[in-house]
């Protein structure tokens, strides 16, 4: 009877460290999910972020070249015809 008793209680003892350890598991997968939720979010806004900086890098590179083309600073010189 006694050996039947340290059984069970050894049996109870290995189902709750398995317990303990599926719940410890659980809860590290749960936070890795959590992680990688943050982690995709912030991918997606630094995308984001990196189109509209595309964009506005596009319309100031526009806006310099318009600038460069009405100064006279930046035109060519045709320098033979200056020597004639």
């Amino acid at each position: 009877m006694l050996s039947q008793t340290s059984t069970f209680l050894n049996c109870d003892m290995e189902n709750q460290a398995e317990l303990e350890e599926k719940t410890r598991l659980i809860n590290q997968v749960l936070e890795l999910q959590h992680t990688l939720e943050d982690l995709s979010s912030r991918v997606d806004a630094v995308k984001e972020e990196n189109l509209k900086l595309k964009s506005e890098n596009q319309v100031l590179g526009q806006y310099i070249e318009n600038l460069m083309s009405a100064s006279s600073v930046f035109q060519t010189t045709d320098t033979k015809s200056k020597r004639k």
